[in-house]
């Protein structure tokens, strides 16, 4: 492994949380919002912890509301830089609910999410490359690319043609 490169793993986070009334809606399920929040901190962990850099969010490109979060539950929210692009580097979370009495992680929801390393005057800085070591890092890897050229083409910044990997799905 080259200096500008890590490893994926040098990025993984967790963080856990419990779900108190205060962040519930009137259903005891617990807020988007709150949830968002919590995944933004946690991928921003990830990130800096990828590049040793301040980060900032640039896009939130996937969450997913797959289970409610009812009141009182443990959330366990693990992230890892998936890969970087750049100044860029795709996060993926993935947030599980811990059963209380047998410890079972349970997934319910997962998101990926976009932040760019900054100097001290807010301009986008290189990245160290993320280097996968896993069977599962190598998957949310070699889809990263798709994902970028996808968000980037939604948000009016590639055009369709460019794309080189999403028109090889479909050659």
């Amino acid at each position: 492994m080259s200096r500008s490169s890590r490893p994926i793993s040098d990025s993984y986070s967790q963080t856990t949380h419990v779900v108190l009334p205060n962040d519930t809606n009137v259903m005891g399920n617990l807020f988007g919002g709150r949830l968002l929040q919590w995944l933004d901190i946690s991928c921003a962990i990830s990130a800096h912890r990828h590049c040793k850099r301040v980060v900032v969010t640039v896009a939130v490109n996937h969450v997913g509301f797959d289970r409610p979060i009812k009141l009182g539950d443990f959330v366990t929210i693990h992230s890892h830089v998936s890969r970087a692009f750049g100044s860029s580097m795709e996060v993926w979370s993935d947030v599980f609910v811990e059963d209380q009495q047998t410890g079972e992680k349970i997934p319910c929801n997962s998101a990926i999410y976009t932040f760019v390393a900054v100097d001290n005057a807010g301009r986008p800085m290189q990245v160290p490359e993320a280097v996968p070591t896993n069977d599962e890092e190598r998957k949310r890897y070699d889809g990263a690319l798709r994902r970028r050229q996808l968000r980037l083409i939604l948000s009016g910044r590639m055009k369709p043609e460019e794309a080189t990997e999403l028109k090889a799905l479909f050659e």
